[in-house]
């Protein structure tokens, strides 16, 4: 059995920048491969992809290159959509919250961002990060029809509360319990201000934080395709936005 890191969590420095932003790239880079193979297992796209293998054969005169080739070139576009979907939230959340992160999370008494930190061969490492943003009351409650065509559950009612914009562990921490330390923290950090909820938004490839997120006492209460992104770029890496909740 392998020996159980100790870590403990502590708020966030100006010299935590260039691991924290770091941890957030890597985390949502890895995430395009798992989409990526999600994608095109869709029978859909398996369609599509033998299809156009089949017309390379024959338009190839019996090549099975041509076939490999028009195949590859359908699974190289959903695998361009997916990238792309990552690498435009990655980009814009760089330039928003991220660009500046003590005046995002540390200067509103209703925001904050945390890190987790493990000492190994005596030097500290930053391991982990959840950041959090309050939010005013949305007056939401009453499920309805997405525009993208996701439907909306009922969101718990309440006023304020709080928005995880992320929780990031590296790799080789995890399944440590890091990253659901940091999360309870955010919600005992929810409590103490008052919010009334506290409120997650995963990408459907994220199976193992939406495990997590469970096992923590939320809930799913809504579900919908809209990356911020090309509409077309979504249905191709069928990527859905799930919204997780808890009441605190």
């Amino acid at each position: 059995m392998a020996q159980k890191t100790h870590f403990s969590i502590r708020e966030y420095r100006p010299s935590d920048r260039y691991v924290v932003t770091s941890l957030f790239r890597e985390g949502v880079r890895e995430n395009v491969y798992p989409s990526f193979f999600k994608a095109l297992s869709h029978s859909d796209h398996v369609g599509v992809a033998l299809s156009m293998a089949m017309a390379g054969y024959v338009l190839g005169g019996s090549s099975y290159f041509q076939a490999l080739l028009f195949g590859s070139a359908w699974a190289g576009l959903i695998y361009y959509c997916c990238s792309e979907i990552h690498e435009n939230y990655t980009a814009k959340r760089m330039s928003s919250d991220l660009a500046d992160i003590p005046a995002r999370y540390l200067d509103s008494p209703d925001s904050n961002i945390w890190v987790a930190e493990v000492s190994a061969k005596d030097r500290v490492r930053v391991v982990g990060v959840a950041s959090l943003i309050g939010r005013p009351s949305d007056g939401s409650g009453e499920g309805h029809e997405d525009r993208n065509g996701g439907v909306r559950g009922e969101a718990v009612r309440g006023g304020s509360y709080g928005e995880l914009s992320q929780v990031m562990v590296a790799f080789p921490y995890r399944r440590q319990s890091i990253g659901s330390h940091l999360t309870q923290k955010a919600v005992d950090f929810c409590k103490e201000r008052g919010f009334a909820r506290v409120v997650v938004d995963l990408s459907s490839p994220q199976a193992a934080a939406v495990s997590m997120f469970r096992k923590l006492g939320f809930v799913q209460t809504s579900s919908h395709m809209d990356t911020h992104h090309f509409r077309w770029f979504s249905k191709l890496a069928r990527i859905a936005v799930v919204r997780m909740e808890k009441a605190v």
